[in-house]
């Protein structure tokens, strides 16, 4: 990790930005302007680049639902952002962030199925990170009162992706085996829940080994992430797997590609080896691009087999994708009334807290999904760590895992998040 981020993760920004009349977004047009807190990317680059600061809240324009931001998810997708690893990436400065959940406040002109006072989870184009939010109707859903708002920001974008992906692209049946790479993530761990609502369906998954035992329940068979686990699947299913979810932007295309059975489905659905340190890394980024240019489409036609890719955003903001994704929602719903599924939340962390947050997925220290916490408070600086983190460290150094040594900032689920 450089030296920058290390710095920059040994303090917590416990207090907002004092002089908002620098920033050209946070003026205050008139005295009685509100304002609310939010994250503020000011430029492409490392940890140092986000700050909270106050900006003014926005109002509904028509067709928008306005909301009062109870909790916010944090993805892989947020940290190539703000390293401006990513197409055609928008201008900053900017609000990170595309999920989050809280309370309908307010709703503009041609709104309609929606109340002052729901409980709604939402999909944002940027500007997820904010105590308010305005979002069009279309991606706007409402939640099941048993849902908290830590779980409903920890929903959409896994579990829709992971079910269309599953279901929608691979066409998952009973008896079919899948592999899934970063088993422990909140996208990995969607996929496993997913899959064990259809008969006799074997996961394998890649996880970092300090994962293990956290996870080991949750698919059929585990490999560390770092061993040849092409020949490990191999001694347990010889010919192959059906399906292979690749979040890791083609760095094992030919190794997945060779581990499929005729007939079966390669998904390349993200690029998580793409963050490998604070800033962009342009190694990771030509590396990867190199092996999936060497995917020859001749050889897919001679050994029937399917490659695919799958982003949720470009299908929900460009691709005209809204119902789609709506009724992949309503069917995720209630597979959750039915308790066949349900999100798992790593820890909670305060707005001010965003660059630990992040530093944690950096060093994939998260199992499920990371939260920012509307309302919770930064921990104080100097909060020391229990015994029980301590002698977790201590085992982590010694097996030489690269965990992250995360300070303990971040609330850390051992039970179900409250609301």
């Amino acid at each position: 990790m450089a030296k920058e981020g290390l710095e920059m993760t040994e303090e917590t920004e416990h207090m907002i930005e004092k002089n908002v009349a620098k920033e050209p977004d946070s003026a205050v047009c008139a005295a009685d302007s509100k304002e609310m807190r939010a994250v503020l990317l000011t430029g492409f680059g490392g940890l140092n680049k986000l700050k909270v600061t106050k900006k003014l809240m926005p109002e509904p324009q028509e067709g928008e639902v306005k909301i009062r931001v109870k909790a916010c998810g944090l993805n892989f997708l947020d940290l190539m952002v703000r390293q401006g690893n990513i197409d055609n990436p928008p201008k900053t400065p900017l609000v990170p962030g595309f999920e989050c959940s809280g309370i309908v406040e307010a709703m503009g002109e041609n709104t309609k199925g929606f109340e002052i006072g729901d409980r709604v989870m939402a999909f944002m184009n940027y500007n997820a990170w904010a105590e308010v939010v305005c979002t069009p109707l279309d991606w706007v859903y409402k939640i099941p009162d048993e849902m908290t708002f830590p779980e409903a920001a920890a929903f959409c974008m896994n579990f829709v992706a992971a079910y269309m992906m599953l279901f929608e692209v691979s066409n998952l049946r009973e008896g079919m085996s899948v592999l899934v790479h970063s088993a422990g993530g909140g996208v990995g761990q969607a996929v496993a829940q997913l899959c064990s609502t259809v008969p006799n369906v074997t996961v394998f998954g890649t996880a970092s080994p300090f994962k293990h035992e956290a996870i080991r329940h949750s698919v059929t068979y585990l490999f560390d992430r770092n061993v040849d686990y092409v020949a490990e699947v191999r001694k347990i299913s010889p010919e192959g797997v059906d399906i292979v979810l690749d979040c890791l932007c083609g760095e094992n295309t030919g190794k997945g590609l060779g581990l499929l059975k005729p007939l079966g489905t390669y998904i390349l659905y993200g690029s998580s080896n793409m963050v490998t340190g604070e800033t962009k890394s342009f190694f990771s980024l030509a590396k990867s691009w190199w092996q999936v240019e060497k995917v020859n489409p001749i050889k897919l036609y001679e050994e029937n087999k399917v490659m695919a890719g799958f982003s949720l955003l470009n299908l929900l903001f460009k691709q005209g994708g809204c119902s789609q994704v709506k009724t992949t929602v309503q069917k995720l719903l209630s597979l959750y009334s039915e308790k066949k599924i349900k999100p798992i939340v790593d820890s909670l962390w305060a707005l001010e807290e965003v660059k630990e947050a992040m530093q944690r997925i950096h060093d994939r220290g998260n199992i499920g999904k990371l939260i920012l916490d509307v309302e919770k408070s930064p921990t104080p600086l100097g909060a020391l760590s229990t015994p029980v983190h301590r002698a977790k460290k201590k085992k982590q150094k010694k097996e030489k895992i690269g965990d992250s040594d995360w300070r303990i900032t971040g609330q850390r689920f051992h039970g179900d998040p409250t609301s």
